[in-house]
């Protein structure tokens, strides 16, 4: 979709509420499970801006090391500590008008944001980082009744070479098969349900070079419920993937951390040490 915008304008929700019905459709019908992928999503002008402000964040304190068994990526969440045309585009993607939006795209009523941006933010792997294939938490750890429903992936990654991998997977329901692959490119948009079995990930090493990175923001949106389905992160072996028994391991101790933070109100910098500890891949 063409975009002509105002300098300081994140998204044009008009344009895309135009094509809404095409859309949800697209999305609510899509396989493996309801997704849909969107070009030239946001104002790109903006999103320059939002890269040379990642490149001045690579020393700053706030970035958590999420380095286990299953996951090798760095994220920082704190709304305070991002800087301003980020923390602008994260505002404009948690706006009353996104949000609507985001409810008439997926077909689910009454979504809220997260304030916290749990698990969320901005994310970044380097030359070796992946996320193994897995399905999300399921349950807000501060908000025992929000139920995760959606995620909002926007891709900052200008002159992404494919051969470097970092193609996010969608796998079918029973972990048979990967039934679609999806490159990081610069402004492609990724919004999909987060459901029980959603399994997702970008599970190979990354063969970029040292210095370039595979950058989004990521955003996650909730509904109240009373009887939540309640699950922490929950990893799977790929069909012929080694290492099984790590994959458990490693689900369990992310597990007890979950738990351990949902009751203490734990700060997610612990993560890097607990699991790295537990760790014998890093």
């Amino acid at each position: 979709m063409q975009q002509t915008l105002s300098p300081t304008t994140v998204i044009d929700v008009n344009s895309w509420n135009s094509q809404l019905s095409m859309l949800s459709k697209q999305y609510q019908e899509a396989d493996p499970y309801p997704h849909i992928v969107l070009e030239n999503f946001l104002n790109p002008a903006i999103l320059d801006e939002c890269i040379e402000e990642f490149n001045t964040l690579n020393k700053a304190d706030g970035w958590i090391n999420y380095v286990h068994f299953n996951e090798k990526k760095r994220g920082l969440n704190k709304l305070d500590q991002l800087p301003d045309t980020i923390r602008r585009t994260i505002n404009e993607l948690n706006s009353p008008e996104f949000l609507a939006f985001l409810s008439e795209l997926t077909g689910i009523k009454n979504l809220q944001k997260d304030d916290f941006l749990e698990g969320g933010g901005i994310h970044q792997s380097g030359r070796g980082g992946f996320l193994n294939i897995h399905a999300d938490f399921t349950v807000h750890p501060h908000h025992r009744n929000w139920q995760r429903r959606v995620n909002v992936l926007v891709y900052l990654n200008k002159d992404w070479e494919d051969e470097w991998g970092g193609q996010l997977e969608l796998w079918d329901r029973k972990m048979t098969a990967c039934e679609k692959k999806v490159s990081p490119i610069f402004n492609r948009c990724v919004i999909f349900n987060t459901d029980a079995d959603s399994y997702h990930g970008h599970p190979e090493p990354m063969t970029c070079p040292e210095g370039q990175f595979r950058r989004s923001i990521a955003l996650y949106y909730y509904s109240i419920e009373k009887n939540p389905f309640r699950r922490a992160t929950h990893y799977k072996a790929r069909p012929g993937q080694g290492n099984k028994l790590m994959v458990k391991l490693d689900n369990a101790m992310v597990a007890l951390y979950t738990e351990v933070k949902g009751w203490l109100g734990s700060n997610d910098k612990v993560v890097s040490s607990i699991l790295r500890f537990f760790s014998k891949k890093k």
